[in-house]
């Protein structure tokens, strides 16, 4: 669609006022790459970024491919970042640097381009958009550079911020998993007992119906579960017997140990293991510890995360006990459902019990 100069920039600032507002890596790419198309009626747009790390060039969404990986210093892109400059090819076949091959994989003929360096807030270049042919059998102006040029300000901005908030949750979810680690080591529990929490959660609560994104925090933070371990003392943690009276009250501060740890915290991670370290004992009947709630008073979270702990810890031979067979801990499970357990919790769970075993034999301890 031609568009006259007005009419284009306005289109770019309203795009791009929209596209700042996503939150999705992937979601993000694939609009500004349909951006970069719009603005100078371009047949297809790629947005390489650069993994300075690996020296590698990628892009997900150049559209019309899968996924594509180049070395940094390779073909008209690489050269493009590698030297920090802007090129118009209108005879792209006949240039040199251009990587043939991606086109006969692509079923694709490339015959024009222009390539943009994109810069961090520090002029630093993080990578490319890249426009390929022209509609109509046009050729690329330096009026069509200017105006992408203009784009790409923006979309290194957008991608610079996706790039760090998803650095930063992967940190927070690195060292989440370490805390939960740190927790479980104290009681000599596996490092797997964790990861299998960790999927049993994930898998009862998209059974249950919480979104995606429920999930993933869920998943996210079920390791923190027994944070609160790292204040018992080893002499009870791993004592091979039955705790007595006393012992059993130190131990169960564990639940409220970890809520202290946890609840100052903005993050919304943070948020969601503190609720799960501190209501994952608590039963569905009002006999559980530390607050005695009951029912939904019970975050769904606690009550996720009650199954998917006692389901593994049952299956799992520890230093009180041997592993239980299959049989007894869903005669157990049966028993307890309505009363430690939300009884449509287990209904989804016994439904679905070959899914829960196939991650156990993915995880199992070697």
């Amino acid at each position: 669609m031609k568009r006259n100069p007005t009419e284009l920039l306005k289109f770019i600032f309203d795009s791009i006022t929209t596209i700042a507002k996503i939150r999705n890596h992937e979601a993000l790419l694939i609009s500004l790459a349909q951006l970069g198309r719009d603005i100078v009626d371009a047949d297809r747009c790629s947005i390489w970024i650069w993994d300075k790390v690996q020296n590698k060039l990628w892009t997900k969404v150049a559209q019309g491919v899968k996924t594509i990986e180049l070395e940094a210093q390779s073909g008209i892109v690489g050269t493009a970042v590698n030297e920090n400059k802007e090129f118009i090819i209108n005879d792209v076949q006949n240039d040199p640097r251009f990587h043939a091959e991606i086109d006969k994989k692509n079923r694709y003929v490339t015959k024009t381009m222009i390539v943009i360096p994109m810069h961090n807030q520090f002029n630093e270049v993080i990578g490319a958009i890249q426009v390929m042919n022209k509609n109509e059998n046009g050729i690329f102006c330096e009026q069509d550079s200017e105006y992408l040029k203009l784009a790409s300000t923006y979309a290194a901005e957008s991608i610079e911020t996706i790039l760090l908030m998803e650095e930063i949750e992967n940190t927070q979810r690195e060292l989440i998993y370490m805390m939960g680690v740190i927790g479980e080591n104290r009681s000599q529990e596996t490092g797997n007992h964790v990861k299998r929490v960790a999927e049993y959660c994930y898998l009862l609560g998209e059974l249950y119906g919480l979104s995606p994104k429920e999930c993933k925090i869920l998943r996210d933070v079920s390791p923190m579960h027994d944070l609160g371990k790292i204040g018992i003392k080893d002499a009870i943690l791993n004592k091979p017997g039955r705790l007595n009276e006393e012992e059993m009250h130190v131990m169960k501060t564990h639940a409220k140990l970890g809520y202290e740890i946890l609840k100052s915290s903005d993050l919304e991670l943070l948020k969601a293991a503190a609720i799960v370290a501190h209501e994952h004992h608590e039963k569905y009947d009002g006999m559980g510890y530390p607050r005695g709630l009951s029912g939904d008073a019970i975050h769904i979270y606690g009550r996720i995360t009650a199954i998917a702990d006692v389901f593994d810890a049952l299956g799992s031979a520890r230093v009180y006990k041997p592993a239980w067979s299959d049989e007894k801990i869903f005669s157990f499970f049966k028993e307890e459902s309505g009363a430690h357990f939300d009884p449509h919790l287990i209904s989804l769970f016994f439904e679905h019990k070959d899914k829960f075993f196939e991650i156990r034999d993915r995880f199992r301890d070697v």
